[in-house]
């Protein structure tokens, strides 16, 4: 955790101390004295309105794990009372997602529209009460009314009506009397409150939309801020667990409940939001993003949906721990991304083949190897793990190497290929440049024909013959054609536009995705391809493009590149 407070700027009081964190404590001061009758029950609320990405995983793991911990349950429960933009796509793919992170919310599966009947008979029971009322001021009127930070609101001219008129215009908001704008339900709490959320909020809305489950049923829909307590007192949620923006609306939250006479109410309580640096997390700015084609869909790899991360190579468990390496904050965090590539690279470094691939190819002829059509030699597929075995590569006298591993006239320090000079072949034998054929047109370099020395194949007893560098080839007669992408920020800074003048052109990247179209790489990948993800030798770790590879086409998709740029932040 001291990387992480030198690295985003919060001191180690924002983190709890190592065994528990705060919000472990309060948990646990709640079981200890009693509060609830029933087993700890967390939840993740969701808008099905758009895909899920890296902050909500945050947030989803914060549940999942203190849920865990606590051996009690965690529901996943769609915050979907806003017909509008709710969709069933959406629906299904946070599902897919919880389950790819291994946050499975199992049987409890809930939807905040199936309360819809139990949340209209608490608003009439609010009105009952005396403590709710159906205003007909214009939505900017509401507004104003509603006064400032400084200065209190003062009351809506309909806030006296009796219970009887305000229970018939009830009935009538849900029977469709009255269009869109007309009328709303508001709380009845104090105008005059220094907090403006408990200034006689809105409870009920009039939407004259289709829902997406319950169809025609319903044209009135509650407010977050109404339906949520009912919701999680419904389900038995204990701990409801929000990111801080919610704090001032935590008062609201109980209000409601105690209004209700709700038995052991939940309890409101939050946590830091954590932001990453370079990446929009906007949902508004993503749909943009989308619906512009600034981007290829929301899985796009440049995305931080989790979508995106998962088509980029991003693993479950690598999300996971970079969640545990921030662990649980107080106050709103800033984390650097490669933070989050970091622990990516710690994943993947034991964990996945090492192969040849060849991004830039320049044709080698070994003139005068005389061994057979093709070779197979034995290489390690990891170094550093024995587990994951060997494979065989096949060895030909025409082969592919990268073109910046040759220079005609080479730069101090270069050691790699150069005219008369040698290197080894990983895993194969050491060669010698003699001869450099260029294109008689353009005059740019076409060939390469070298010698090996015979002696020198590698596990051979003249192995250890030292040169200054060793390459990667690939050999032409069984490589395989492959596209690949190499991937940078999508924005040149910041996380979108600064104003509305400002258009999406100006602000992505042109250089955030370069496609190589003619790569060639070992076969050994499609018998492997179930594996998804490589490193590829010298270049980076890549994953196959689980949506447009094929074993007729073949697409990677670069994760991260082998260098770590948060060590050198750290």
């Amino acid at each position: 955790m001291k990387e992480l407070s030198a690295a985003t700027g919060t001191t180690l009081d924002d983190t709890a101390a190592a065994g528990e964190n705060f919000m472990e404590k309060l948990i646990r001061e709640d079981v200890e004295s009693g509060v609830f009758s029933r087993g700890i029950c967390t939840r993740f609320p969701p808008e099905p309105n758009g895909y899920l990405h890296i902050g909500s995983a945050f947030a989803i793991h914060t549940n999942y794990d203190l849920a865990r911990k606590f051996g009690g349950t965690f529901n996943l429960r769609f915050d979907d009372t806003n017909p509008l933009k709710e969709d069933m796509e959406y629906v299904n793919a946070i599902t897919e997602d919880l389950e790819w992170l291994g946050c499975s919310p199992g049987a409890h599966i809930y939807y905040g529209s199936d309360y819809s009947e139990q949340i209209y008979e608490s608003a009439v029971t609010l009105i009952g009460k005396g403590k709710a009322y159906v205003c007909e001021l214009a939505p900017e009127e509401v507004t104003a009314y509603r006064g400032t930070l400084t200065q209190p609101g003062k009351n809506s001219p309909y806030r006296d009506r009796p219970v009887e008129e305000n229970l018939a215009l009830l009935t009538g908001m849900r029977q469709g009397d009255y269009p869109n704008g007309a009328m709303v339900l508001r709380a009845k709490i104090d105008m005059g409150s220094p907090n403006i959320n408990l200034r006689d909020p809105v409870l009920y809305r009039i939407i004259h939309a289709p829902h997406y489950r319950t169809g025609e049923d319903w044209c009135i829909y509650p407010m977050y801020d109404f339906a949520h307590p009912i919701q999680d007192a419904i389900e038995g949620v204990t701990h409801s667990l929000c990111s801080l923006e919610f704090k001032d609306h935590r008062p609201l939250y109980e209000w409601v409940l105690n209004e209700l006479d709700i038995p052991e109410p939940p309890r409101q309580r939050e946590f830091g939001r954590v932001n990453l640096t370079g990446v929009v997390t906007s949902k508004r700015y993503l749909r943009q993003l989308v619906a512009g084609g600034h981007v290829d869909g929301w899985d796009d790899p440049r995305l931080p949906t989790l979508r995106g991360l998962r088509r980029r190579g991003f693993t479950p468990e690598s999300i996971k721990r970079f969640v545990t390496e921030i662990g649980m904050v107080r106050s709103q965090s800033m984390v650097d991304f490669s933070l989050l590539e970091h622990v990516l690279r710690q994943d993947l470094k034991a964990g996945v083949p090492a192969v040849m691939a060849v991004l830039e190819p320049l044709k080698v002829v070994i003139t005068n190897y005389t061994g057979p059509e093709t070779e197979l030699l034995s290489l390690d597929n990891n170094s550093e793990n024995t587990e994951l075995g060997t494979r065989e590569v096949p060895f030909s006298s025409i082969l592919y190497i990268e073109r910046t591993d040759f220079m005609e006239q080479p730069v101090p320090g270069f050691r790699r290929l150069v005219p008369g000079g040698e290197v080894r072949l990983k895993g194969a034998y050491i060669i010698k440049c003699n001869e450099v054929i260029k294109d008689p047109v353009t005059g740019e370099i076409s060939e390469l024909r070298c010698t090996c020395d015979p002696e020198t194949r590698s596990g051979s007893a003249m192995s250890g013959r030292k040169v200054k560098g060793t390459i990667h080839w690939v050999s032409a007669s069984h490589a395989v054609p492959a596209e690949v992408n190499l991937y940078e920020k999508l924005l040149k800074a910041g996380e979108g536009p600064k104003d509305e003048s400002e258009a999406w052109e100006d602000v992505i990247n042109p250089d955030s995705i370069r496609t190589l179209e003619h790569c060639l790489v070992e076969p050994y990948v499609l018998e492997a391809m179930a594996l998804e993800r490589f490193q590829f030798i010298r270049h980076g770790y890549f994953t196959a493009d689980n949506k447009l590879c094929s074993r007729e086409r073949l697409v990677f998709n670069r994760i991260v590149p082998l260098k770590d740029g948060w060590k050198g932040k750290k």
